[in-house]
This record gives C-alpha cells, structure tokens and sequence, in this order.
C-alpha cells in the first residue's frame, strides 16, 4: 500500500513511525492521537470490521476538528493519509515504536511478543498497554529487553491527558527517555511508575472498586446509593459501581487477581460477585448487564430492572411533622447546616455553649448569605428572611419546642453522648434527635438518651450549603417513621439522601479513606512521589483532588482517627494506617492547618 504523501513539511518527531497492534476501542484512540500528532501510523489488527471502525473513528474525529476551527481541510487530509491498516505483524518491520494493545490474557500479548521480536528493526521499542500483567515477564520473552516497557493510556485516549510511563528493571533510560519525549509532544502528561499490577492510577483505583462491590454484595446498601454517594460525596465523574460497568466486570478480574497476586491484600482480592458475573457473561455495558442493566450491549443507558428501587414518592411509613429544627453547635458544620435549614423555610434555632458563641455563628452564617446574594444566588429579601428565622441560644433548654434537633459538635463519642442526654432532658417527645457524626456509633449515642428509637444519624458533608449529599444512618433501633421523617426533610433542604446501616464510615468513608491510605503506602513504599500519584488520580481517574491535597485538606489527624477507626471495626490487615501517616500525626504535620502535611503551605 503506498502512503499518500503529505501536503505540508512536519517537525522531526521522535520516534516518526509508530505501529498500533490491536485496533479496539484503545488502540484505536492511540492510533487517532499518534495520527494527529504528525506520526506515521500502522494500524495491525486481524479484524478487517476493526480496522474499518478505527478508520472511520479517526474521519469522525478530524471532520469535526475542521467544523470546530482547529484543523484545516488540507491538515485532516494529511493526518488521514498518515493512518493505515494491515492485517499482519508483518506490517510493524518498518516502525520506531510499536504498541501493543491486544486483549489483557498473558498468552495473547506472549504470541504478540515472540513475533514482533523477530519482525522489526533492532533498535524499535516495544511497548505494552497492559495495565495488569507484568511488563517485565514480557519484555523477557524479547532478544531486546532493554528496548520494551509499558505506554498506559486511559480511555478514551484523544481526551484523557495522563500516560503512565513503565519502567522495568531491565529498561535502558535512552528507552524511557524518548518515550517520555514522545508522550509530551503528544499534549499528554507521562508519569513513570515501576512495574507492578495497577501501577499508580489503576492501583488505587481499582482496590476502591473491589471495595465498593463487596460493599453492595454485603446488600450494605443500593447500587444506586453506593454510586450517588461517591459523586456526590467526593465529587467523582462516576460512581464506582457505574465505572466497573464501563470498564467491564471481567477486566476488572483480571487486574485485581494481578494486584492480589503481587500484594496477597485481602483488599485486592475480587469480590466474588465479580466472578459470578463474569462468569454469567454479565461484564458490564459491553454484554448490556453487569450491576446494572443497560437498553442494549454497548448501551450507556440504563433501564429499570428487578432491582431498581421504587420511585413512586409514597413511602411505606409516613414521618412526623417537622416545623422547627435546632441546631447543636457553633462550628463549620453546625453554622453550614443552620444555614441550610433557614434557606429551605424551617425556623432554626442554634445553640451554643454560650450566648456569644451562638451569636458569633449566626453572624457567620449572615455573612455567607451575604456571599450568596453577592454572587446572584439569593436575593436580600431572601437572605433577610432566612436570617430572621435563625435564633441564637446559649443554651440548649431553647431546644425545647424543636420538631428535629441536629447536633454537630465535636467528633469526640463522650462529648456526644454527653449532649445526647442533655437534648433527652429537653426535647419534647417525638422530637427527632440526629447525630452528624462521620465515624462514630450512632447506637452509642442514642443509647445515651432514654429514647434510642427516635435517634438516627444525618451526616452532612463540608460545606453543608453547598454539598448535596446526607448519608441516613439508622440504627438496629430507629424506628421507622424516624427514618423516614429525616428522609422527608432532606428532600425539603434539597440533599440526596442515601441510606446506610451504623457501621464505621459509612459509605462515603468506608471507601474513601482505604484508598487515601494506600496512596499514602505507594509514598511509603517509594514506589511513587505526592506529586506523581496526585497527577495520576487527577489525569487518570478524574478525581477533582489527588490524595495527598484531600488528605491535607481534610487533615491528616482526622484522616488517622478515620482510619483507626475503619481498622478497628473490620479487623483487617489491609486497613491498617500507614505508619507514614502515625508518623507525620506525631511530628505534628496535620496538614494545611498547621502548614505542612505531605506538602508545605505558606502561612497566613
């Protein structure tokens, strides 16, 4: 097949020709992005259908670049005729670097290997989009060890920014280094990681999965709460329920019986929900079911199906009548919930431990809707409204007449308790009485009260306005139409509401601390720096933060306590706080309130 020749001079590339073998949904985005680039492209695949597909996806591309301005006519053309398609490894003889994006099975890529190694030039680097096998047992099977190493790309290639670089021991650095190269001029960032399974993004990524799906097997709670929690909880593009689905329930397999092979962590050992599904040929989207359903294999529409939880707004039980609400506490969080309830309608009283405490946070949370109606969200008369139906209380007798009492004070059990039984002293009967608490036992805070039926947890996130989601915790005690009362209201404050049973973290916690602390074990370890892991859940995973800024954010002290307490309740090894982290508690490095944690911080 002869190449069309180009209509314009292109800069001297590294590495100019590139060969892709294997031309499904990756190799064909890998393919578009080096053709893109200014690279000669070989596209190798067995299947003509797949070719085709990746021809026909890189057309798409470029005639949209040109309706959206950021190519010309003659450019598309040049970057169609760079791209062909042949269906042998013959075809890589004449290629710099070749890339190898065939399914993730050892003996598939081994075959792939063993021929490429006789087929093309001595000094062409082989490369391996594996992102679960070991990439030193295949650059072993070469005459050229030196010359492979790992190129993972996230999908979809032309839009995910990240590429992690793999290393072997055996990699010579002129390898990585034009690889490196290479991947820079591509517009994507390369960060070098170590050959184990998962490497940095996947590694951490897909222990959270496990976690996520063995907390739905447990019938925890809902598919749809587990998912809705984490995006809204964390901020995340999707819940990890949704993103196995689209990964594919199989693959997922796959990495992590790699990762538990290399680690032997009982939290990297699949949940066996995922080998029953992937043995019932249920792997996600692809096949049109996975923990979901979708309207068709390769859907991402999603259609009702046994599971699906009713959606008839006419709950079993009906909750009690909630006027007034009086709020526990003069903090962040306590001031960010008073504000919320105040905006939704209800009369909010706020109750320190003195008058000017109780003072001081409504002057706060006048402020913040000053902010709001600054910003065009509120209007004044709005704002004044809301303002005049808080009342400040130094003491919790003012509690009184209230229909639902929040409290939000310290993350201290004896201190909870000890302001249950005030608000058991003082709150009328039937009043509804919910703890914030992240961590802690509800049941032993409602066990501090004569009335443990009516107590139930209500834990906001920070900032309280402006989170969406509450986790509804209730206890083996709650009665049913207290449950259903703290449901009602979190519709009228406008929060998604999830439930959860009164277990340590929740759900939100219960995944997301696991995965900050092996992020912090990869630092530990030296397998990776802060910013490198930071760059690669950003990039990779779309995290709206890596883990070393949440957890300096959050605090590193509260993420200790967090972990001890997820490791005390489960007993398992792999939760377990990474000494690196006891260790920067003690050195006092909490973070960015003391000005340094995994990072230093300028300070105020």
């Amino acid at each position: 097949m002869d190449r069309p020749s180009s209509s314009s001079p292109l800069p001297t590339l590294a590495l100019p020709t590139v060969a892709v073998v294997g031309l499904g949904t990756m190799g064909a985005g890998i393919a578009e992005v080096m053709a893109r680039a200014g690279h000669e492209v070989i596209g190798i695949d067995t299947s003509d259908a797949a070719a085709r597909r990746a021809v026909t996806a890189l057309d798409h591309s470029t005639a949209r670049a040109v309706e959206r301005g950021r190519i010309t006519e003659a450019e598309r053309a040049d970057t169609l005729a760079r791209f062909r398609t042949f269906p042998d490894l013959q075809a890589a003889a004449e290629a710099d670097l070749v890339i190898e994006v065939v399914n993730e099975q050892f003996d598939a890529k081994r075959a792939v290997f063993e021929a490429l190694d006789q087929i093309v030039k001595p000094d062409a680097i082989i490369a391996t989009g594996t992102n679960a096998l070991s990439v030193t047992r295949l650059a072993s099977l070469t005459s050229r060890p030196d010359r492979v190493l790992g190129l993972h790309f996230f999908a979809p290639a032309p839009a995910m920014k990240l590429v992690e670089v793999v290393s072997t021991v055996l990699t010579s650095p002129e390898a990585t280094a034009l690889v490196t190269t290479l991947v820079r001029a591509l517009g994507k960032e390369p960060v070098p990681v170590g050959d184990r399974p998962g490497f940095i993004a996947d590694g951490l990524l897909f222990g959270y999965l496990n976690q996520a799906a063995a907390m739905y097997e447990s019938k925890y709670a809902t598919r749809e709460d587990i998912d809705a929690a984490m995006k809204l909880g964390c901020g995340l593009p999707m819940g990890p329920l949704a993103l196995l689905d689209l990964i594919g329930i199989d693959t997922a397999q796959t990495v992590l019986e790699a990762m538990y092979e290399a680690s032997h962590d009982r939290l990297h050992a699949p949940a066996p929900i995922l080998g029953q599904l992937a043995a019932a040929g249920l792997s996600g989207r692809k096949s049109g079911r996975g923990f979901y359903t979708y309207e068709a294999p390769g859907s991402e529409t999603v259609v009702a199906d046994a599971t699906t939880p009713a959606n008839d707004g006419n709950a079993a039980v009906a909750g009690r009548a909630v006027r007034s609400v009086g709020v526990a506490g003069s903090g962040t969080m306590a001031t960010g919930i008073a504000e919320v309830f105040a905006k939704a309608g209800y009369d909010v009283v706020l109750a320190a431990r003195s008058q000017d405490k109780a003072d001081q946070a409504v002057a706060r949370l006048a402020k913040s809707l000053d902010r709001s109606v600054a910003k065009g969200r509120l209007t004044q008369e709005q704002r004044d409204a809301a303002v005049a139906r808080v009342t400040a209380a130094g003491s919790y007798d003012a509690f009184g007449d209230v229909d639902l009492a929040v409290e939000a004070v310290a993350e201290d059990l004896a201190v909870k308790q000890r302001l249950f039984t005030a608000l058991d002293e003082v709150c009328k009967p039937g009043a509804v009485l919910a703890t914030t608490t992240s961590s802690l036992p509800v049941i032993a805070i409602a066990r501090a009260t004569s009335r443990p039926q009516d107590v139930i947890g209500m834990h906001f996130f920070n900032p309280a306005p402006a989170m969406k989601l509450v986790e509804v915790v209730r206890t083996v005690l709650t009665e049913d139409d207290v449950h259903a009362t703290v449901r009602e209201v979190c519709g009228k404050v406008r929060k998604h509401a999830v439930d959860c049973g009164d277990r340590a973290g929740f759900i939100v916690n219960a995944l997301l601390f696991p995965y900050l602390n092996n992020a912090v074990k990869m630092v530990q370890e030296n397998y990776a720096t802060v910013a490198d892991i930071d760059t690669a859940m950003k990039l990779g995973g779309g995290y709206p933060m890596g883990p070393f800024e949440l957890l300096d954010v959050v605090g590193l002290d509260v993420s200790l306590a967090i972990e001890q307490v997820l490791h005390k309740e489960f007993r398992d090894p792999g939760l377990a706080p990474s000494p690196l982290l006891e260790h920067l508690v003690s050195a006092g490095c909490l973070g960015r309130k003391t000005g340094r944690g995994f990072r230093e911080y300028a300070r105020r």
